[in-house]
Formats: C-alpha cells, structure tokens, sequence
C-alpha cells in the first residue's frame, strides 16, 4: 500500500507539473513537493523499524569455561597436552600437574584409614575384656559377700574372731568399689566402640573422608575437558607454578555446543519482536551469505536499570543515550563455522508485513555483499 501510494503521488506530480504543465513547477513547489513526498517516505522508514528491526550491533556468542585448577598447594604443571585452536572432546585431557606429593597424601590418608578400622577392631576387644573384668569383680564381690555373711553368722555364736568379720566387711567394700570401677570401664569402652555416625565409627568416617579429600586433589593434578570445544590462546607452559593462591584461570575453553548471536536493539523497534519468530544473520566473515535462524528470547534488562550499592545519591543528567535491549538469536544450521565474537547484522521478522520484509531482505542482502568492499583498508 505504501508502495503504491508513493507511484501515485510521484505520478501525480509528474503530470500536474511536467506532462500537462497545470502549474507552473517552481522553488515553492519544488518544497512542498518534497515535503509531501518526505513524509510518504516515513511510512517505510517506521514500517521497517517496527515490523522488520534490523541491527548492525550483533556478535556471535559461544559459553566459555574458566579453567582453574584445584590444588592444595604450589604444585608444577608438567605437561600441556594438548595443541591451541585445535577441536577437543569431553573428557580428553588437558593439563598434567605434578602428583608426588598428592600421591603421598593419599597414601598417608590410606595408612590412617587401615589404623582407623584395626581401631575399631581393638575397641571391640576392649569391651570384652571390660565385660571379663565386670565378671571377674561381680564374682569377687558375691564370694566376700558370701564370707562376710558366713563369719558374721559364726561370730555371734562365738565361733569366729571378731577382726575376720571386719576382715570379710572391708574385703566387700573393695569389690563393690571393684565392680564399680569395672562397671564404668565397660561403659567407657562400649562409648569408645559405638561412637558412630550414620553406622559408621567417627574416627573411621574421618579418616575416609580425609582419603576422600586426598584422592580428590590427586585426581585434580590431570584437568580434563569439560565440553567439546578449544582453547585459543594457550599461556600455560610446563614449569608454571600454581595452588598457592590463583584468582584467575590458566585458560579459557571455548564450548563448541549452543551458539548465539547476541544482537543490541534500540528499545522502539523491539515493541513487535517476540521468541520464536524467523530472523536472517550477515556475519562479517562471511561475505554475500545469510543465515536463517530462530529469536530465542530477548534479554529485558540494561545496566541503565542497575544501581550498585553505594553512599552516593544517583544522579540523572540529560541528555543520557537511551540503553539498547539484547536478542538472542539462535542459528538454523548447526554446522556452520561460527567463530565467538564474529560481528554481523541482524534483521527480525515479526510477520506483520510481508511488502516490508521484502525490502528488509534486500537491506541485508546490501549489508552482506558490501563486506566485500568495507572496510576499506587495502
């Protein structure tokens, strides 16, 4: 519609002042002619932006991993094995560090588990043998109980010598202290034995948890790949010392999986854009193609909206540039060489105007096939 009625205004200028000379053409014409026709031509300039929004602010994503190691202390990277910019699969290994020491930790945890275990084993002998002796007390104690009854008995018919019984009286009160003394080393030994968690004795549960740690930080000495991916730059060389206190990784490892394009939109131009809907992708690094893809979400948050925490009062000061919006834009074609950071453009279509995706087609098609000649560094 608004192609037809831009011919029918042009035409109609052309016949009023050129092919039937009505009026007389002139400089105050000439302005109200343009001015007429510069607004016709807004149609297309708020069509494009609002059913078909396009930007030249887009770069291609790809997840990284910080690769940081996990020692316990300084320990020396011997081996980097693998090479830079080359394709990595999960699991393969990366780095080798140096295991003496984590491999004498780990023989120290084992050596302290087996203490721990054979413990356990001696605690069970202790509470036998202070049950023995609980045994070995009640029946001391029952045999001078037994005496002491007897020579009281005899004593008061005469047939016995006074200091016997009190013999016998002091002899029970000994055992008795005896069996108490047997009774609370059973118990303390039986404390020994079942101090337990989760069935499990606590000094043999600390000691598998300290081989646990050890074989940890052993197995930590070999990093391997997280993902399929690559490193780009590899700094990490045999010799570097690290464990005492790293900050920062050694490496970043660039994931081959789930690419996006990342594109910047000015707020009025996303108003119609929604997940889902089809886009076409002009990467810089690849002259004269279009790719196709998906919207996958759009990203409703600028740092504008974000206020740190801080003793200072925000200040607003116009004229402040108003901050873009992001969509993320997911590829058709999974295979494509798609290298992080590559610039392009972005162009979404919200299907609202076919007349307009039209010409938004050609605007991409224009941007791609000029990546031939910009920029213009020979």
């Amino acid at each position: 519609m608004a192609l037809v009625i831009t011919l029918v205004y042009v035409i109609l200028v052309w016949l009023v002042f050129f092919k039937f000379k009505w009026l007389k053409f002139s400089i105050v014409w000439g302005v109200i002619s343009f001015w007429i026709g510069f607004h016709l031509l807004l149609i297309f300039m708020i069509g494009l932006r609002f059913f078909t929004p396009f930007t030249i602010d887009a770069h291609l994503i790809r997840n990284t991993i910080q690769i940081v190691p996990r020692l316990q202390g300084p320990t020396t990277l011997k081996e980097v094995l693998f090479e830079p910019n080359q394709p990595i699969k999960k699991g393969e290994p990366l780095y080798k560090f140096e295991t003496t020491d984590y491999e004498a930790k780990v023989e120290q945890a084992r050596a302290q588990l087996a203490a721990a275990e054979q413990n356990v084993l001696i605690m069970d002998a202790n509470v036998t043998e202070a049950q023995q002796q609980l045994i070995a007390a009640q029946s001391e104690l029952a045999y001078a109980t037994a005496q002491q009854q007897r020579f009281t008995n005899l004593a008061a018919q005469g047939g016995a010598r006074q200091e016997d019984v009190d013999r016998w009286n002091a002899e029970v009160e000994a055992d008795t202290a005896q069996v108490a003394a047997a009774t609370a080393g059973l118990q303390k030994a039986q404390l020994a034995r079942d101090m337990n968690i989760d069935g499990v004795n606590t000094s043999v549960a600390q000691a598998r948890a300290q081989l646990t740690e050890a074989q940890y930080f052993l197995d930590q000495t070999t990093i391997y790949a997280p993902a399929d991916g690559y490193i780009v730059s590899q700094q990490a060389w045999p010799g570097l010392v690290v464990g005492d206190f790293r900050v920062g990784a050694i490496a970043a490892f660039v994931v081959d999986e789930d690419p996006y394009m990342l594109g910047a939109f000015f707020q009025e131009h996303i108003k119609f854009v929604e997940p889902g809907q089809t886009v076409e992708i002009a990467l810089d690094i690849a002259p004269g193609v279009i790719y196709t893809g998906k919207v996958e979400a759009i990203w409703w948050a600028t740092g504008q909206g974000q206020l740190l925490p801080s003793s200072r009062i925000p200040r607003f000061i116009l004229p402040k540039l108003q901050g873009k919006f992001a969509v993320q834009v997911t590829f058709d074609d999974p295979d494509a060489f798609l290298p992080a950071g590559a610039h392009g453009a972005v162009a979404v279509y919200t299907g609202r105007s076919a007349g307009f995706e039209a010409l938004r087609k050609m605007n991409i098609r224009l941007y791609s096939w000029a990546n031939f000649l910009f920029p213009l560094d020979l």
